[in-house]
């Protein structure tokens, strides 16, 4: 048995004490990880919090976290604060994970990039959608050419919006960087840096009721983005807290011979369809990771802790899916497009030899298309 690796978490609200917890609990029964310490600015929820992870030891100042024996601080927060106790955490030589964005500004994204480079602590920044078994299977297929030349994509979420913080509605929230952020971890994951972008942002609905009481929006919660990744490549993502409900697929790439669409939504997905004009029909796969949850990251990280080895989700991806965030909301008040300075090197992910088409079974005609 090696020794558990020691979480601090900072943040206590419902992302830490529900999606979290689910896959801590396991590896905590299995003496994997020991939970230590958690913060959260709210001393009020500190019995809470005590009891349900079994701790003793509880703070208001984060700063007790990363100073505290912890391997790993897990960054939970709203979003304002992930940057400067990301920053602090990585100075401490401390592992990380940060949930989205890493930032809300690129010189202090930039700052964070270059500290995870240096730093003998590892860096995972949410989304983490590229671990996802479906994600990475449609990443076979895309760049094995079973679509052919990519030429367009789509992709979408959102939902009504959240009542019960207002800090989603203020600056430094809005629905980009809530959800838009996980559309764009995908496309450029699959399809690699983007070259420009372009939006049409706004506040579509002005005053909210969060916690029982009315606010003024001053965050986007509306939002077009335009990217292009040169070569006239071009990607659309559709994101706000303007959506009741829908059905269609969460993210669609359309190649010259080909499409590839997956079902679900691309942080929880259900499988994908797959149109080969060769085949001359719908291929549909259900999800192989039905159990996979967004908050896979910390599993993630734990194992790359204890093997040596480089996390797949990359500080330079987050960046990158930040610049085009932030352009993105510079082009919806100036109406501009928007280069792109910023690149990275996208994951990749080799055949698995047990990888097997199950076509025959799950083949859907279009006769649309004789």
């Amino acid at each position: 048995m090696t020794e558990a690796i020691r979480i601090g978490i900072v943040g206590c609200g419902s992302v830490m004490q529900r999606p979290y917890m689910r896959l801590i609990q396991p590896m905590r029964a299995t003496g994997t990880v020991d939970v230590t310490i958690a913060c959260d600015i709210r001393e009020e929820v500190g019995p809470v919090v005590q009891d349900r992870l079994g701790i003793e030891r509880f703070t208001t100042d984060y700063e007790e976290v990363i100073d505290s024996d912890v391997d790993v601080v897990m960054v939970l927060t709203s979003m304002l604060e992930h940057g400067p106790i990301t920053r602090a955490a990585l100075a401490a030589g401390k592992h990380v994970l940060v949930e989205k964005p890493m930032a809300v500004t690129l010189e202090e994204a930039a700052e964070i990039v270059e500290m995870a480079r240096s730093s003998p602590g590892l860096l995972v920044c949410a989304p983490h959608v590229v671990l996802s078994n479906t994600y990475q299977t449609m990443w076979r297929h895309i760049h094995r050419g079973d679509i052919g030349k990519v030429l367009m994509a789509r992709a979408r979420y959102g939902h009504a919006g959240p009542d019960w913080r207002p800090w989603f509605y203020l600056e430094g929230g809005g629905a980009l960087f809530d959800l838009g952020v996980y559309n764009i971890t995908c496309l450029t994951g699959w399809l690699g840096p983007a070259k420009r972008v372009m939006a049409m942002t706004g506040v579509a609905i002005p005053e909210r009721v969060v916690g029982g009481k009315m606010m003024q929006v001053e965050a986007e919660d509306n939002a077009h983005v335009l990217i292009d990744w040169g070569e006239n490549v071009f990607g659309v993502v559709t994101t706000g807290f303007t959506m009741q409900k829908y059905r269609s697929p969460a993210v669609e790439v359309y190649g010259s011979q080909g499409t590839i669409q997956m079902t679900g939504d691309d942080w929880a997905p259900t499988g994908y369809e797959l149109w080969r004009n060769d085949v001359g029909a719908w291929q549909i796969h259900e999800g192989t990771d039905r159990s996979w949850t967004w908050t896979d990251g910390i599993r993630h990280l734990i194992e790359c802790i204890q093997e040596g080895t480089t996390p797949i989700v990359q500080p330079e991806h987050a960046y990158h899916v930040l610049e085009i965030m932030l352009k993105a909301q510079e082009s919806g008040r100036d109406g501009q497009s928007k280069e792109l300075g910023s690149t990275f090197t996208p994951p990749t992910f080799e055949e698995e030899e047990e990888e097997v088409e199950e076509i025959a079974e799950h083949l859907v005609h279009d006769w649309t298309q004789r």
